[in-house]
């Protein structure tokens, strides 16, 4: 059954939070992995899905032994409201927050970096064609 926005806002006003919205449940890894996939398939072009996909086998593999619950949740976290800005096309035009990236380590700053040439090079390599 799909919640309408009218049953979301009712259970939001009963909540007492007026209009802040819930905290959102996490999937479990292997759920959140499928879902991933899945949206990439449904909802991206067929260049952008095979980087997505690669890059969040990669991502999900390298985080398979983490222990700290902390650092857990926030990969999960980011992961999920990644799904679902996919599956609802928000995610065309979006620009990183700014907040999130003076969070990041050097790691992972170089990884954006990587990313980003990444995209650029299969950009370049599809007007050559």
């Amino acid at each position: 059954m799909r919640p309408t926005a009218r049953a979301l806002m009712a259970a939001a006003m009963q909540s007492g939070n007026s209009l802040k919205p819930t905290p959102m449940a996490l999937l479990p890894p292997i759920y959140l992995y499928r879902r991933l996939l899945r949206a990439h398939r449904k909802h991206l072009p067929a260049e952008m899905r095979l980087l997505g996909d690669e890059y969040v086998k990669a991502e999900f593999r390298a985080h398979r032994s983490v222990e700290n619950p902390v650092h857990l949740i926030g990969f999960l976290t980011e992961w999920q409201l990644y799904a679902q800005k996919v599956e609802g096309d928000a995610w065309r035009g979006e620009k990183l927050d700014e907040g999130k990236i003076q969070k990041m380590n050097d790691e992972q700053i170089g990884q954006l970096y990587e990313l980003m040439q990444a995209i650029q090079k299969r950009g370049t390599e599809g007007n050559e064609s």
